[in-house]
């Protein structure tokens, strides 16, 4: 199963914090479970699906001018952000992302992909669940 998250936007949602340079899921408006620093949106989430093992099958489909601010805030290798040269919303983002994910990674046509945005607000949980799903599609009866 591969994860791709959408960390996309404008930057209108939360302005003036947020703007085109810097979205509302960099932001750091969140404490962290420790309580003793402030953590963003993006980070959160990572930190989140690194609980849960989910990192390393991880991608983020972004823009060219947020591939340097996921770098400043997360760990992450540069084979696992797929920017976009433009932005063109939703659906080309994820047509982009599972481009990649095939010719440039290899991931084969049946493999599971999940599409999530970047920065809901979720326990860790929710990240246990979406693991679990790889499961139960393989094991669903597809014959119907």
């Amino acid at each position: 199963m591969k994860v791709i998250l959408l960390s996309g936007g404008s930057g209108k949602r939360l302005w003036p914090l947020s703007n085109d340079q810097r979205s509302k899921q960099f932001i750091k408006i969140l404490r962290n479970p420790e309580g003793d620093r402030m953590e963003s949106m993006v980070q959160r989430v990572w930190r989140q699906l690194s609980m849960v093992g989910l990192t390393k099958d991880a991608f983020i489909a972004t823009g060219e001018v947020q591939r340097s601010i996921l770098k400043a805030q997360l760990e992450i290798d540069d084979l696992k952000i797929i920017t976009e040269p433009s932005r063109r919303d939703t659906f080309p983002a994820i047509a982009l992302a599972s481009a990649y994910l095939y010719s440039e990674m290899d991931v084969g046509e049946d493999e599971t992909i999940i599409v999530l945005p970047v920065d809901p607000y979720v326990d860790t949980e929710f990240f246990r669940r979406v693991k679990d799903l790889e499961e139960l599609l393989e094991n669903q009866d597809t014959t119907l």
